[in-house]
């Protein structure tokens, strides 16, 4: 091979590169298509309604990856960019477009300086009323608010003088309440722990008090409320009994008797997941993650389709114009438009 040819192949190359990094704002070389994006998955269509959700050439892209276990993902309208959890490493990470991944924060969840195992870092992220993020800390076992010096205030970190297990997820009601549930995920040793329950609490907006709200499920996990907060659905993430929960939720904020919406434990064997995160969007539609990826329920109760991620999937949320979907699962990030929206803190 002559040197003008291999230093031509070398300069196509490089071209090649920065036009699929997109660095320095380059297009695809002239006569080149732009790289398609990975798939992280398939989608699944089982009712024709979920045509009216997503697009038949919509595809799940996958935006990032080499995290130990990703979670917790929220949207900040006002920074136009991601927030996600990445537990077992202690750190909240961010996905700008045109940027990609970085490391947001460290110490996440768990403050001290003597090493830990299990899963130390923060899970559930929020973002509240005024633009603050909120965290749900494993190590430290509380909910917290980061501060804008980059301190943490604790908005809950016991109930009746006892250590929360781990909270795990939490939800914004309109008025300012934060709902937010407590398995023993993040505890080293769970059998240590200090309440004999897993709990869904809510934290009064109007005097900072903590309420229990139920005790009857085994394993609360994610939780969201529908469009006219008239009913909480919470997640079991427990493999006996995966189940979906709809709660009525009184005048006062508690709640009442919960019925059943939707039982996936005859899936758990044969697929990947439990039930954990999710999200309602505008009609009413449950986006839940659970055994295949993301599930996609009509408020009925009706399974429409699945993103199968081909992960164990954590969690979901809406982003940018409320048209976007990003997904955690296991060492990835993805993101699909959709033809609906859901609320955008």
């Amino acid at each position: 091979m002559n040197a003008q040819l291999s230093g031509r192949r070398i300069l196509l190359a490089a071209l090649s590169t920065l036009a699929a990094a997109g660095i320095a704002g380059l297009g695809p070389a002239r006569g080149q298509d732009k790289e398609a994006p990975k798939a992280l998955g398939t989608i699944e269509r089982l009712d024709p309604r979920f045509d009216e959700l997503v697009a038949k050439d919509a595809v799940v892209e996958r935006i990032g990856e080499g995290f130990e276990w990703s979670e917790g993902p929220v949207w900040d309208r006002r920074n136009n960019c991601l927030y996600f959890s990445d537990i077992p490493r202690n750190r909240v990470m961010k996905w700008q477009p045109g940027k990609g991944v970085s490391v947001f924060l460290e110490k996440s969840g768990y403050s001290g300086a003597i090493p830990r195992g299990g899963e130390p870092g923060s899970n559930g992220l929020l973002i509240d009323n005024e633009g603050r993020l909120l965290l749900c800390q494993h190590g430290d076992r509380r909910v917290v608010r980061l501060e804008p010096d980059g301190s943490f205030r604790a908005l809950a970190s016991n109930y009746i003088n006892k250590p929360f297990n781990s909270p795990n997820d939490l939800v914004l009601k309109s008025n300012g309440d934060i709902y937010f549930t407590d398995p023993p995920y993040g505890l080293v040793q769970p059998a240590a722990r200090e309440l004999e329950f897993n709990g869904v609490f809510r934290i009064s907006a109007a005097d900072g008090s903590v309420a229990v709200l139920t005790k009857e499920m085994t394993f609360p996990n994610g939780l969201a409320f529908s469009p006219d907060e008239k009913t909480l659905y919470v997640a079991n993430s427990d493999p006996k009994k995966a189940i979906w929960m709809k709660f009525p939720v009184k005048e006062d904020g508690t709640l009442g008797e919960g019925r059943l919406f939707a039982d996936v434990t005859s899936s758990v064997a044969s697929k990947k997941g439990l039930p954990d995160g999710m999200k309602v969007d505008e009609k009413g539609n449950l986006f839940a993650t659970g055994p295949g990826g993301v599930l996609v329920f009509a408020p009925d109760g009706t399974h429409l389709g699945t993103f199968a991620t081909g992960e164990a999937t954590a969690n979901c949320a809406f982003g940018e114009d409320g048209s976007t979907l990003f997904i955690t699962a296991d060492m990835y990030l993805g993101r699909v438009r959709l033809l609906t929206k859901g609320r955008v803190p």
